[in-house]
């Protein structure tokens, strides 16, 4: 099986405070399911209040990031499926409770992970 990325950036997420614990329990929910059906490897959100740096081989690091990723924040879940099609059924559901469009990319295949 092959394992999924999905995610959204925090700005795509357009939702007010009153809404947000609705949201909040709608993602719940699907996470459990994920769960449940037992595709789900890990999830949550960056943690924006937490800066990026950049480590080298050598243990410098330096703050910040590669300047071509500019950010990385938002929610993220790793599911294990059998297809994309399944992926994309994941997603949808995702997509529904948090309210916005959900990206959905492929990890390639890595026998020692």
């Amino acid at each position: 099986m092959t394992k999924y990325l999905i995610s959204f950036p925090s700005s795509a997420m357009v939702v007010s405070e009153e809404d947000l614990p609705a949201v909040s329990d709608a993602s719940h929910a699907v996470v459990e399911e994920a769960k449940a059906a037992g595709v789900w490897v890990f999830g949550g959100g960056i943690d924006e209040s937490v800066p990026p740096v950049l480590v080298d081989g050598d243990g410098t690091v330096t703050e910040g990031t590669y300047p071509q990723t500019k950010q990385l924040e938002g929610g993220y879940a790793v599911l294990e499926v059998p297809s994309r099609a399944a992926a994309l059924e994941w997603a949808a559901k995702l997509a529904v409770a948090c309210r916005c469009a959900q990206e959905v990319r492929a990890f390639g295949y890595d026998p020692a992970s």
